[in-house]
């Protein structure tokens, strides 16, 4: 029983735990960093003036103008959504609403899901984390309570393997929550960033297919 606890060493166990959380952490941090700018970019439109200039110059006929200004923006997935209906117009000549709300319907399915890559993984990515921390306490109290009730361990070699175990423990757990709380609170950001900009969409298009159907 006694060698069976010095082969059950934490040192290196408790370190492969702490790669492994590590490796999780540069995932999110990468998956972070490329959500929080991609969605930054695409979000910094102005929605609510924009749209009240495109309604405006669809108002007075200027299909091409409100073309052109969407199309000079069309990064933003307003603007590219928008486009499409207008496109449908100038070059289908035609203010069929259905056509157009077929269209920009179209547009939305082509922006919404770039808009949600990939932010489910931020999720996964806290709760394993916190799971692989767990798994690292688990390992850590293992060790901590066989090095106490194993006999014919020498007392120096038993503090060594109870701290071991506990610094393990403790180690595991708080990386692993250093790891879960950001990407909990950067998905949470990047989520309620990417249901406003689907929500302008939404109102967008709307009143813009609206305005057509009055026009017609």
């Amino acid at each position: 029983m006694a060698e069976m606890v010095r082969n059950f060493s934490p040192d290196t166990a408790g370190w492969l735990f702490m790669w492994i959380l590590l490796a999780t952490a540069m995932f999110m941090v990468a998956i972070a960093v490329e959500r929080v700018l991609y969605i930054r970019k695409r979000g910094s439109l102005d929605a609510h003036r924009f749209a009240a200039e495109i309604r405006k110059l669809v108002g007075q006929g200027e299909y091409d103008k409100a073309l052109r200004l969407c199309e000079a923006s069309e990064d933003k997935p307003l603007a590219h959504v928008l486009a499409a209906g207008l496109r449908k117009i100038v070059q289908g000549k035609s203010t069929d609403p259905r056509a157009v709300q077929n269209a920009v319907d179209e547009g939305a399915l082509e922006v919404i899901p770039k808009l949600q890559e990939r932010t489910g993984y931020l999720a996964t990515i806290a709760n394993v984390a916190t799971l692989i921390g767990l798994m690292g306490t688990i390992y850590g109290l293992i060790i901590a309570f066989r090095s106490i009730s194993a006999p014919g361990i020498d007392p120096t070699e038993k503090a060594r393997l109870l701290a071991a175990g506990i610094s393990t423990a403790m180690n595991t757990t708080l990386l692993g929550l250093l790891i879960a709380v950001p990407a909990v609170l950067v998905y949470t950001y990047i989520t309620n960033r990417t249901t406003r900009i689907i929500d302008e969409i939404d109102e967008h298009t709307v009143k813009f297919v609206n305005l057509l159907t009055e026009r017609q």
